[in-house]
């Protein structure tokens, strides 16, 4: 089973009403997640800058189905080659957990999701030890958490998201460091 460490003490930010244009697309588009196994999102970071210490494993993911103080999705969003893009993030169990691909970056055409509003993105397990992430376009619906964009954090949040050092081997893709490799890296044209 997986114990809680400061995962359970960080709480996440509540979902502010969205005032700008971006804000207002970024939670008309946020994904919505299906877990079919594995841990559900806990928060990163909360107001004051702390971070999660990540679950501490002990073979089983009982534990992690539920995120006591509630899940987070961290968003930042940008115009990016003409084209405005949004990276969404979230972790499953920082520190403990850190997934890797094969597949670098999936380069989607923005026209993939022209009739959705809200995708699914479905946690899933791929052997012991991993899970992975997918879209999927089905009738399946899955959960809403809270999102906070990298404007709506405090600055002592984005100093924390920003700090490799607390996060191990894991980029966080929304800071500043990371976010325009990411745009270029998933650039699908």
């Amino acid at each position: 089973m997986l114990s809680p460490s400061t995962t359970t003490k960080v709480k996440p930010f509540a979902q502010p009403d969205p005032v700008t244009i971006s804000e207002k697309s970024a939670v008309k588009f946020k994904p919505q997640l299906n877990i079919l196994s594995g841990c559900v999102p806990f928060p990163a970071v909360n107001a004051a800058g702390e971070t999660s210490g990540g679950l501490k494993g002990s073979g089983g993911t009982d534990d992690c189905k539920l995120a006591p103080l509630g899940s987070q999705i961290y968003g930042r969003a940008t115009w990016h080659n003409d084209i405005w893009a949004i990276t969404y993030a979230c972790t499953g169990n920082p520190k403990s957990y850190v997934s890797t691909s094969n597949t670098d970056y999936d380069k989607i055409a923005p026209a993939s999701f022209a009739n959705a509003s809200n995708l699914v993105l479905q946690r899933y397990s791929v052997g012991l030890s991993s899970d992975a992430l997918r879209f999927i376009m089905e009738k399946t619906r899955g959960d809403a958490q809270d999102l906070i964009m990298w404007e709506q954090l405090t600055d002592a949040a984005r100093t924390a998201l920003s700090d490799q050092e607390n996060f191990g081997r894991a980029d966080v893709p929304i800071s500043d460091a990371n976010f325009p490799k990411w745009l270029e890296n998933a650039w699908p044209f």
